[in-house]
């Protein structure tokens, strides 16, 4: 195992560090994507596709993986840069740019597992899914709620988000619907996330939903151990069955 690795002994077998390094995940959105994409790198995954046209903007700096410096700049780029710091020998592929109807299928996407962590601001995300079960690959979708992370992964076989809803429009109160209604199986408490969902409903269709650091980190810890199992061929629960960690009791 490579020393910049070796603090991951035990943890990971080193034939699985070899298997992870060039194991090719493609993260759709560089805001929730970022701080998974760094915890995915240091952990050993070192061939990344990152894409988003959006910039780094002041709000953004309560969670996402981004400094002051990076305001104005597109985020894919200051990310990329931002991971080489980290690892120059990583090979990092970043999009600047939205997906959309025409480059979803003209942009080079070849990967073993896609981050579907796009904006339900238009129905991108769904064929963002549709597409990558066309190439028989695996999507996990991350949700931050604040205090707490939340996530579910669609295979080709499984069901998809829109047995939730066909709709785009304010879809992230339908996936908090959807969360509440699988604690409740597991007899987790819901109140606080109900009362989010309340407040957030009279603001959703001109806000995007708030969120902490503290969700983000627990997130991207959540993907990256569904990503390894993944890449590790381990087993892993897929849609409806789902991911939660969360700090509130």
């Amino acid at each position: 195992m490579s020393l910049r690795y070796k603090r991951n002994i035990i943890h990971i077998k080193e034939g699985e560090q070899r298997s992870i390094q060039g194991f090719r995940v493609l993260i759709g959105g560089c805001g929730i994507g970022s701080y998974i994409a760094e915890c995915l790198l240091r952990m050993g995954f070192e061939n990344l596709i990152i894409i988003d046209g959006d910039i780094v903007e002041l709000t953004n700096l309560n969670r996402q993986n981004y400094v002051e410096g990076d305001i104005g700049i597109n985020k894919a780029i200051a990310l990329k840069d931002r991971l080489m710091a980290i690892n120059p020998d990583a090979k990092i592929r970043a999009y600047p740019e939205f997906l959309d109807r025409n480059n979803l299928y003209s942009l080079e996407l070849d990967c073993d597992v896609a981050i579907n962590a796009l904006d339900f601001s238009s129905d991108i995300p769904f064929l963002f899914d549709e597409y990558m079960a066309q190439k028989n690959i695996p999507v996990v979708h991350p949700y931050n709620l604040g205090w707490a992370g939340f996530l579910t992964v669609i295979t080709p076989e499984s069901h998809n988000l829109r047995s939730l809803d066909r709709e785009h429009q304010a879809f992230e109160i339908n996936v908090g619907k959807f969360i509440v209604d699988r604690l409740r199986e597991k007899n987790i408490d819901t109140k606080w996330l109900e009362d989010f969902l309340s407040e957030y409903g009279r603001i959703a269709t001109d806000s995007p939903p708030p969120q902490l650091s503290l969700g983000l980190s627990l997130l991207s810890g959540m993907v990256c151990q569904v990503v390894f199992n993944i890449a590790t061929d381990k087993k892993i629960k897929v849609f409806p069955e789902s991911y939660y960690l969360s700090m509130r009791e």
